[in-house]
């Protein structure tokens, strides 16, 4: 029984020893990648005052010459022969983990205008028909249009829901002039609306769903609390290679301290997903008074687009 149990002892002991080496191990392992990852990234002016602090330390009466000049011997050796390679290899897998958490921050944005229009279609899509319902018994004719106003606009809308984060400008004025006819069958003489995009313009490339936020966003804010209703002007300008799309109305204006709400915060945070510091959204109170969104990005037209779209 003694035997046994100093047996058993004996094996925990060596089996402690053992986790201990290799938990040593591990960690001079993860020491030394660290020292090289470190080597290989550090500039060479840096190194050069490490070595120098070795060598003055080395000349102290408790320095260590040998040992110094063996550190710098090795860093030297690795930093030529090593260096350039590993450097390239953790820049490679910075910019791979980069890619894929701006991929991340792409496909969730993504899914916030989708959620955002989700929110946004029942309504609309309800009050539209319940006004072609009322109008069918008053207003044949009128119900008529609204209803080829809604097929155009669902026409327009669908496909750019399943586009990936970028379509054109023209396709999204399309989506507008149906959104816009709807909306003034609704609000009658309280809207009225104005599209100034030259031709040229229309086939540049344009973030999804981005203009109909906009213009969401000027009626419900602007417009709709103003009993006389107002007008909303779109126009498109290219200065310099920028391509500035400007939704304007003479509503009752906005706060400027006030918080984003949900559709600027996502356009903001698609533009610079999308382009980085290159595009913006700029809110502003034109002098005349109402409120200016102006969406500045990088014109790209496409060359090979068909009629202007």
């Amino acid at each position: 029984m003694a035997k046994s149990r100093l047996a058993q002892s004996s094996y925990a002991n060596a089996k402690s020893l053992l986790d201990l080496i290799r938990e040593v191990g591990d960690t001079a392992v993860t020491i030394w990648w660290r020292f090289f990852d470190w080597l290989a990234q550090v500039e060479w002016r840096k190194l050069i005052i490490v070595w120098v602090l070795l060598l003055l330390l080395g000349l102290t009466p408790f320095g260590l010459s040998k040992q110094a000049m063996a550190f710098i011997m090795l860093s030297l050796g690795l930093k030529v022969l090593a260096g350039g390679k590993r450097k390239a290899e953790l820049e490679a897998l910075h910019a791979h983990h980069q890619a894929d958490e701006e991929s991340m921050e792409r496909r969730v944005v993504e899914a916030r205008m989708a959620a955002l229009q989700a929110q946004v279609e029942p309504h609309f899509l309800f009050n539209t028909l319940a006004l072609i319902g009322q109008l069918i018994e008053t207003d044949p004719p009128q119900a008529a249009r609204i209803h080829q106003n809604l097929i155009d606009y669902l026409r327009a809308t669908l496909p750019q829901m399943r586009a990936a984060g970028a379509g054109t400008l023209g396709r999204q004025i399309d989506m507008s002039r149906a959104y816009l006819a709807i909306m003034q069958a609704r609000m009658g003489a309280r809207l009225a609306v104005s599209i100034d995009v030259p031709q040229e313009m229309q086939s540049a490339t344009f973030p999804v769903m981005t203009l109909q936020i906009l213009i969401e966003n000027a009626i419900k804010h602007g417009l709709e609390p103003k009993i006389a209703g107002g007008r909303i002007d779109i126009r498109a300008s290219v200065d310099q290679g920028v391509l500035q799309v400007d939704v304007l109305d003479d509503g009752v204006g906005f706060n400027l301290h006030a918080a984003d709400g949900i559709g600027l915060a996502n356009v903001r945070e698609r533009l610079r997903i999308l382009y980085g510091n290159r595009a913006q959204l700029v809110l502003e109170a034109p002098i005349t008074g109402g409120t200016r969104a102006s969406v500045r990005l990088p014109y790209a037209p496409d060359i090979f687009a068909g009629a202007g779209k």
